[in-house]
């Protein structure tokens, strides 16, 4: 509808332009469903936008605007100060809305994306050890935000980053072996920046079973590499089914590592030299960033020979280009904000100006029981982990909670809230809708209702009904804006509200009247088309439909 009152409106501008012998391009102007009812179905700014081409005040464009609106489905146009065009829609919209939606599951997706190839590459932390609660809010992120995109029509996929290469995973070897050789009543001195966490010993006594003092008698550099073997199996491991239990289910994992032994790193750099933005000073060679905006020249490779980490970044940025995606999607911690424009401006040095980049810096997240924040050394060593969250909440609130807050707004998580099952709870509250709606078909059989879905449809008429509808037909513009600003925020505020107006119809209205087969199948029928809504946007949330509660 917003697509046929655009084109309308476009056509109508023309005219008036051609009639006023006015020569200028389209305005950038919006057709929105207001949110008050009684502004109209839609409203448009078209009027006030325009103004300054025509030299006039935004009510007499719109007023002469309204009157070159003539289509089957606008029931009336009108000007409202100070230049707004309010229009009615014929109820055979609003008939086709609630069939469609009830009958037809395309209804929820879209063609935005055309199809345009993506990548999602988001947790990607370091296998030293467990995944924390910051953690989980990049994972609910990133697996939300692409669902999100391929419900809008991208052709996405979803990546984690294992870092498996560079000194933390000499530590983290190290680390292991240390503990390991404790085992075997020998010293060995724990690295100064090793992993102490009890996931550490944990390894350290598998490793003992399996090879018995075999490591402690191999040379240490040969130890230490079976040690870290085990412990990036095991940690990676135990990630992949901690993301599992948190409904995350990632596509691909590619490794640092496979970088440097396929020799892409090198080639990456052979290939910027190529270009003619990398040169020599000091024994090492430096990135020309500053051609790009940096605020300074960045080394790719240090005067002892050893590659920076931007280095193995720039490999794996022109990794993903070759590999034919068209947008790139980095989702990281608020504390790489610093390093955005030197990745950013190495991109453009490749030269891939078709392509996008775009990263999502996720802020912090803090833990509430009783009104106060949990402390974040109270369990599994340092941190708090999502596995620990995930046992005390469930995923279903876990994931929602995550979602309810744009990422980039720092967030409290309540854990007392999420464990409520009650209308308090967010996420409860929402998933009773879709439970009410199955209640109640459920009522329907069992009494042995007769009903047919989607008829009599004609028979809509309340500002209940007409808001609820009204809103079923916003999710298609809800899921556009989430996937174009990558916020999936956005889909969870509307859940609330469309739950919201479904319990205040639920309980304004008697839904299953045995006397009136007709009311029952347009009411029943509503209630279906919310409960599809629902359904669909919780799943894009990664969140759970349950039928009963």
């Amino acid at each position: 509808m917003k697509q046929i009152l655009r084109s309308i409106l476009d056509e109508a501008l023309l005219n008036l332009m051609k009639e006023d012998s006015i020569e200028a391009d389209l305005p950038d102007y919006t057709v929105e469903t207001p949110n008050n009812p009684d502004h109209g179905d839609f409203a448009s700014n078209i009027a006030m936008k325009s103004a300054k081409v025509f030299r006039v005040k935004p009510m007499d464009i719109a007023e002469r605007l309204t009157k070159a609106v003539n289509h089957p489905l606008v029931s009336s146009a009108e000007a409202v100060m100070p230049g707004f065009i309010n229009f009615r829609i014929s109820p055979e919209f609003f008939q086709d809305v609630v069939k469609r939606a009830a009958s037809d599951d395309t209804f929820f997706t879209s063609n935005y994306g055309k199809g345009r190839k993506t990548m999602v590459e988001f947790v990607s932390a370091n296998p030293t050890g467990p995944l924390h609660v910051g953690h989980g809010r990049n994972a609910a992120y990133g697996d939300s935000l692409a669902r999100i995109l391929k419900a809008a029509g991208f052709d996405v996929k979803t990546e984690y980053y294992i870092n498996d290469a560079g000194n933390q995973m000499n530590n983290l070897g190290k680390s292991i072996y240390a503990r390991y050789m404790e085992l075997q009543g020998k010293e060995f001195p724990f690295p100064e920046d090793g992993y102490k966490g009890d996931y550490i010993i944990d390894i350290a006594k598998d490793l003992e079973k399996e090879h018995g003092k075999a490591i402690a008698e191999m040379p240490e550099e040969e130890g230490v590499g079976v040690c870290f073997k085990k412990g990036l199996q095991a940690i990676t491991d135990e990630i992949a089914l901690t993301l599992k239990n948190f409904n995350v289910s990632m596509e691909i994992w590619f490794s640092e590592k496979s970088l440097y032994t396929s020799g892409e790193v090198e080639k990456s750099l052979q290939f910027m030299k190529d270009k003619g933005f990398i040169y020599e000073s000091e024994g090492a060679l430096w990135f020309r960033s500053t051609d790009f905006g940096d605020d300074k020249d960045r080394v790719v490779k240090r005067s002892n020979g050893e590659y920076t980490y931007f280095t193995s970044d720039i490999a794996y940025h022109k990794n993903k280009y070759d590999r034919g995606f068209m947008s790139v999607i980095d989702v990281w911690g608020a504390d790489h904000h610093g390093y955005v424009k030197r990745l950013s401006s190495a991109i453009e040095a490749m030269g891939y100006e078709d392509r996008d980049f775009n990263v999502s810096l996720i802020q912090m997240v803090s833990l509430l029981s009783g009104g106060e924040r949990v402390s974040m050394s109270t369990r599994a060593g340092t941190f708090i982990t999502l596995d620990w969250l995930v046992e005390e909440v469930g995923a279903d609130a876990a994931r929602f909670f995550y979602a309810m807050r744009d990422y980039e707004a720092q967030f409290d998580f309540d854990i007392d809230l999420a464990k409520k099952k009650s209308s308090d709870n967010p996420v409860y509250y929402v998933q009773y809708a879709h439970a009410r709606v199955q209640s109640l078909l459920n009522k329907a059989k069992e009494e042995g209702v007769k009903f047919e879905l989607c008829t009599h449809l004609d028979k809509i008429s309340s500002k209940e009904e007409l808001e609820l509808i009204r809103k079923i037909y916003d999710y298609n513009s809800v899921l556009e804006q989430a996937a174009r600003g990558r916020q999936p925020h956005r889909m969870a505020y509307y859940l609330q509200e469309l739950a919201a107006l479904f319990h205040a119809y639920y309980f304004n209205n008697t839904i299953i009247n045995s006397e009136d087969s007709e009311l029952t199948s347009v009411r029943l029928s509503l209630c279906v088309a919310v409960g599809k809504a629902i359904r669909s946007g919780l799943e894009l949330l990664g969140v759970s439909a349950p039928d009963r509660m």
